[in-house]
């Protein structure tokens, strides 16, 4: 079967505002350091007053098309299926989107574009406000069985179950995914997603999803263990291929029962957004492009270690053709 995307993602659309604070602001604004809190539009705006005069960068975004457009950037093909508002954020998106070559069929809604105002502190925690607007309104019409058909992979956020509409565009493209015999690849996302969702995550992980992707917390909420052996073991048991990073200290791979421990690369943080999703695109990319899961693996570390040394969730400087052959050289 022939295909024209690497990978297939699907999730909310966001255009990603990152300001360098230091930790008064949040404490006048009050929300809790370092998580992601969804917030009503009245508030989003009541925060980007606050921030007014911080240094501020954007770029189109949301976790899994940050992930797409990593992808993109080490010069895999990528689609998405998220959805914009008829506005200049949402223009924004989507031509950021498309001059990296991402194809976006989803056709934009009337109503705001969603937005995610990242505070990133000195310690380089990074608090995520999110307002969401018309992306939460991405819905099981707006998944297309012909695009998923060219994919190698289909790869789902968890965040869209934390909406009606998104989680039934999600489960829908799980479901022509199978169908089609395209692999699945998703990432838990969040605890608190877990915590709400997780008799469900665990029903896609035993029967639909081939490649799950989490960090060491969601892991030991998803599995109540403690231990990242025995945490990345026990999905084993039930997904093809697991994902586990465990940031400095590196990832943990499993593939066909064995397990590859990637090493960690040392960087100074200055802002952890996108570190997973940079990741996540560093596997992808790999596994669909003839590396070998130690070789995707080693790529997505030294990515992830990438983006966390500068401000935001898309590298400034991606890798070059020969950097990347450099990198995977004798691994």
């Amino acid at each position: 079967m022939s295909t024209s995307y690497d990978v297939y993602g699907v999730g909310n659309s966001l255009v990603d505002i990152q300001a360098q604070i230091d930790d008064s602001v949040l404490e006048t604004l009050q929300f809790p350091k370092g998580i992601m809190t969804l917030v009503d539009e009245a508030t989003q705006k009541r925060v980007l007053e606050t921030i007014r005069g911080a240094k501020i960068t954007r770029c189109a975004g949301g976790s899994a098309a940050n992930t797409i457009a990593g992808l993109a950037d080490f010069g895999g093909k990528g689609a998405y299926a998220g959805k914009t508002g008829v506005d200049e954020l949402g223009e924004f998106w989507l031509k950021d989107m498309r001059d990296l070559g991402v194809t976006n069929e989803v056709p934009p809604a009337a109503g705001q574009t969603g937005a995610c105002v990242v505070l990133i502190s000195d310690d380089a925690q990074r608090t995520m406000l999110t307002h969401l607007g018309v992306s939460a309104t991405l819905g099981p019409d707006d998944i297309s069985e012909a695009e998923i058909r060219k994919a190698k992979y289909v790869y789902i956020e968890g965040y869209l179950f934390a909406g009606d509409s998104t989680k039934v565009a999600a489960m829908k493209a799980i479901e022509l995914a199978k169908k089609n015999n395209v692999k699945v690849a998703f990432t838990v996302s969040d605890p608190f997603l877990i915590n709400m969702h997780r008799d469900l995550f665990w029903s896609l992980i035993q029967d639909s999803v081939d490649l799950l992707f989490c960090n060491l917390d969601e892991a030991r909420s998803l599995t109540g263990l403690v231990d990242p052996v025995d945490c990345a073991q026990k999905i084993h048991h039930h997904a093809a291929d697991v994902a586990l990073t465990l940031g400095a200290d590196g990832s943990l791979l499993m593939t066909g029962g064995a397990a590859i421990p990637i090493e960690g690369v040392t960087t100074k943080a200055v802002d952890t957004t996108g570190a997973g999703d940079m990741y996540a695109a560093g596997v992808l990319y790999g596994i669909t492009n003839g590396l070998t899961w130690k070789q995707a693996g080693h790529l997505a570390s030294h990515a992830a270690a990438r983006v966390v040394a500068q401000l935001g969730a898309r590298l400034a400087t991606p890798f070059t053709r020969a950097e990347v052959a450099k990198l995977i050289e004798g691994v």
